[in-house]
């Protein structure tokens, strides 16, 4: 069992203002996996002191962006020599199955590596010249580190959440108070062990466990100057609005409810098999899940057919077992939300393919769900607007490929999606079409040296690469 008693503020371990220890369980058997301190007010008073005199004082932020990138690239070392733990600790504390956190590893590589590439490469200062050449003015254009940053980010995927977000704040000169789920504390509290070996300067970085109370408390600290949040689009918009009111710096990370359209050319059994992942990732809970299936009148029901057979084939159980495909949810009222999801698909007389509101046999101590796939749905119905964050898939049949495009545009969130065909020029051709802000052809997986984010009710801003690293910068012009 692991225990954190203290909370790392500031880059020191600390007492926390409370005494109190949360119970982290295990998701799949209710199982006590350890204990941890969690932040209060207090603490967050603390860390934001720290996070302030850190970057007033100017240790971090002067110093030159490749010394920046060699220590954060010392950290992404220690990472990848810690990563069969992260992914263990990530498997049994989210119900994550292995072969996801496992398989997640060199994405956070990559990840990293796209930030550590950007920084070397960026205009952190430069020279214009003058558009008039009659003038004697030039303009030089810095970018600045922006001041204490609070990241706020959920469950799902804590590490690759967590780093999107500290990597690029510290590559250009923040500093940086990281709220994380209570549910992550064992995890985080990893995180927080490899900050500390960084060699980071003291109060440049805190990692806090905390409820949702204290997380609206930290963003709306009148010491904090922006705010990166992954989260909900509900909580998302209470955070723009703390944000529009203190005229903070904001960028937000929210919901999906992504489309996959299949092309009538596409080759379905391709499509059905990658579906597998690109649709049921780490269980369904991925704001990316491309979970509304559309496919076109003439080849419905083979594309049904063979997503009933791809569903039923998965293994769903302990996410130890490295034989596991689907885990249990994190929580016991989220598997109870998916469950009233299905149910509400059968009310609205959708067509049940596989699956059901039943907890799968075995497995009724965990938070376990029957992986769904639901046909002739309409896109008006609840189940096909909705992101219901589990292994519940939608099947939308199309006419022709305006259409798919009609369909796929008809919700309120934008933030990824994917197009099936046996022509690239073709897939591209509709990808264009597509109000979202990322789309993948063929499985392709999402890189990290493009912007990353949503349109739409799925966010503000982008993150990952040179973009992302932009976000955490201010402008300074000075005219000579």
């Amino acid at each position: 069992m692991i225990t954190y008693d203290q909370l790392f503020i500031a880059g020191t371990w600390t007492a926390p203002s409370g005494t109190d220890l949360l119970d982290i369980r295990s998701p799949h058997d209710g199982t006590l996996l350890g204990r941890a301190a969690q932040a209060h007010p207090a603490d967050v008073d603390r860390a934001v002191a720290a996070a302030r005199a850190s970057f007033d004082e100017g240790t971090w932020r002067r110093t030159p962006p490749l010394e920046r990138v060699a220590v954060l690239r010392r950290f992404n070392a220690l990472r990848e020599e810690s990563a069969e733990r992260i992914a263990e600790l990530t498997a049994t504390e989210n119900g994550s199955a292995m072969w996801f956190t496992r398989a997640g590893q060199p994405g956070l590589t990559r990840q990293a590596n796209a930030y550590l590439k950007a920084a070397e490469e960026f205009d952190w200062e430069q020279t214009l010249a003058p558009s008039d050449l009659d003038s004697p003015v030039r303009s030089v254009v810095r970018r600045e580190a922006i001041g204490v940053v609070a990241a706020v980010i959920p469950w799902n995927s804590p590490f690759s959440s967590a780093t999107s977000k500290i990597l690029p704040a510290l590559l250009a000169g923040n500093s940086v108070v990281l709220k994380v789920s209570p549910e992550n504390s064992l995890s985080m509290g990893l995180l927080a062990e490899l900050l500390e070996k960084t060699g980071l300067p003291e109060g440049v970085v805190s990692v806090l466990p905390a409820d949702r109370e204290t997380s609206e408390y930290l963003v709306s600290h009148p010491e904090v100057d922006k705010i990166a949040f992954t989260g909900s689009t509900r909580a998302g918009r209470r955070i723009a609005a703390i944000a529009g009111e203190q005229l903070k710096r904001v960028s937000l990370e929210l919901g999906g409810k992504s489309a996959a359209v299949i092309l009538p050319d596409a080759d379905v059994d391709r499509a059905v098999r990658g579906l597998k992942f690109s649709s049921l990732l780490n269980n369904g809970e991925s704001c990316i899940a491309q979970t509304r299936i559309l496919a076109p009148r003439s080849r419905y029901e083979e594309v049904v057919a063979g997503l009933r057979e791809v569903v039923e084939s998965l293994r769903v159980g302990d996410p130890a077992d490295p034989e596991t495909f689907i885990g249990p949810m994190i929580r016991r009222d989220q598997q109870e939300q998916v469950r009233r999801y299905i149910a509400l698909g059968i009310e609205e007389g959708a067509r049940l393919v596989t699956g059901g509101p039943q907890v799968p046999a075995g497995l009724e101590r965990g938070n376990y769900v029957t992986p769904t796939v639901f046909a002739d749905v309409d896109n008006s119905m609840r189940i096909a607007q909705e992101e219901i964050f589990g292994p519940v898939l939608v099947v939308i049949p199309y006419e022709d490929e305006d259409d798919a495009v009609r369909i796929a545009n008809d919700s309120e969130y934008g933030l990824s999606g994917g197009v099936w065909s046996t022509s690239e020029e073709h897939a591209l051709a509709v990808a264009r079409r597509l109000r979202t802000g990322t789309v993948t052809v063929n499985g392709a997986p999402v890189g990290f040296d493009g912007p990353f984010g949503g349109f739409k009710a799925s966010g503000l801003g982008r993150e990952f690469g040179a973009v992302g690293l932009g976000t955490y910068t201010e402008y300074q012009t000075i005219t000579v």
